[in-house]
């Protein structure tokens, strides 16, 4: 391989997207209300049924249900459609500075997977790993006009979407034992024959989007580079039409009284309404984009070091949520208090991280590897 000491600088701030930084740092901040969930209740089920767990007055059932049709899946499809953008972006520079670009890119997903899979081992919500496996799948096809990386990337996500209904007849029936991912206290989801299916789902919307973000980045959607009235539409279309399909899974849980009976049916139209609503919070997150908003400038240094940032929601969780979940019977409202200081904490050390370092340790540490060179960290201070 060509010897990449020398050529594999970092991206100047000049050359970076701030548009796709942004979206990025709103994902990475966006995702932690639903996993902070399983480190707050110990289990499952609080994430996916809101009448589970910490749900004890009124604002727990405000944040649980808003949680439901804003948050859940929603925040990962859009960090999912930006690191399909990245897996592109990566391959495309890395033909300036070696032969092998594929090779290249391979190897950064070998150490991915690693990464994701020591991350595992603390917490099985992990979702690096699933990222490694379906990365090569969208490099191979990322060349494909973006109408037909689009048609695929909806059809994946429509058809791990849909299969929860097959999931459910066999839990109906006695085939299947539905366990924590539903009722608290019951069978662990990693024994559970719900487990592939939950797997599985997770592939195919991973893959799913990351085809649906190329697609968007071949468009320059991402970008921030089409009309302002494209963006409007966007905002106002994918809002509205995916609120609706929500808001019709969350009716359906409410009005069965939360039953296991249509745990998995209530499952499909939030899978399917997250498709819109991704693209309506990218239509509205380049409306708001302002380089000299203080505010962008913190989420987007929370983007830049999305990694590092997503791993430390792991540390911080379970160092505190779950142990304090040992002793004290944690409310929905207890755990969006710590969120927020979660959040004011990551936006506060990501921009001055990055006035002193040139990427956040996480993403440090991936990028030597993948060079297998010690790469540039401090700024310079002159």
């Amino acid at each position: 391989m060509t010897n990449l000491t020398s050529r594999s600088s970092p991206v100047a701030q000049g050359e970076r997207v701030t548009s796709l930084d942004l979206i990025r740092g709103i994902a990475i901040l966006g995702i932690l209300p639903m996993n902070a969930l399983t480190w707050g209740f110990m289990d499952f089920a609080g994430y996916s049924n809101v009448d589970a767990a910490g749900t004890k007055q009124p604002f727990d059932w405000i944040i649980g249900i808003g949680s439901k049709l804003f948050i859940e899946q929603k925040m990962m499809a859009l960090f999912s459609l930006l690191f399909g953008v990245g897996v592109v972006i990566f391959c495309e520079r890395a033909g300036s500075k070696t032969a092998h670009p594929y090779w290249l890119s391979l190897w950064r997903f070998t150490l991915l997977f690693v990464i994701g899979t020591i991350h595992a081992w603390f917490w099985f919500g992990d979702v690096l790993t699933a990222y490694a496996i379906s990365a090569p799948i969208v490099l191979a096809v990322h060349r494909r006009s973006p109408k037909v990386l689009m048609a695929v990337g909806v059809g994946l996500v429509v058809i791990g979407s849909l299969s929860a209904w097959l999931v459910q007849i066999g839990v109906n029936d006695g085939s299947y034992q539905i366990g924590e991912y539903w009722v608290p206290g019951g069978t662990p989801l990693l024994e559970s024959e719900l487990l592939t299916w939950f797997y599985a789902d997770a592939i195919l919307r991973s893959i799913g989007f990351m085809l649906i973000g190329v697609s968007l980045y071949r468009l320059h959607i991402v970008q921030g580079q089409r009309s302002q009235e494209m963006y409007k539409k966007m905002a106002c279309w994918g809002l509205g039409v995916g609120l609706l399909v929500t808001c019709g899974g969350v009716a359906i849980h409410i009005v069965d009284s939360w039953s296991e009976r249509t745990a998995l049916v209530g499952h499909i139209p939030l899978g399917l309404g997250t498709i819109p609503m991704a693209l309506g919070y990218i239509g509205l997150i380049v409306l708001w984009k302002n380089d000299v908003s203080k505010l962008q400038q913190r989420l987007q240094a929370a983007g830049r070091m999305a990694m590092t940032n997503y791993l430390s929601q792991t540390v911080l969780g379970l160092s505190t949520l779950f142990v304090l979940a040992q002793e004290v019977e944690l409310t929905r409202t207890m755990i969006f208090v710590w969120i927020l200081l979660i959040w004011a904490l990551q936006l506060w050390w990501s921009p001055w991280w990055l006035q002193r370092f040139r990427f956040g340790p996480a993403e440090w540490l991936w990028r030597c590897g993948t060079y297998r060179s010690r790469q540039p960290f401090r700024r310079s201070t002159k």
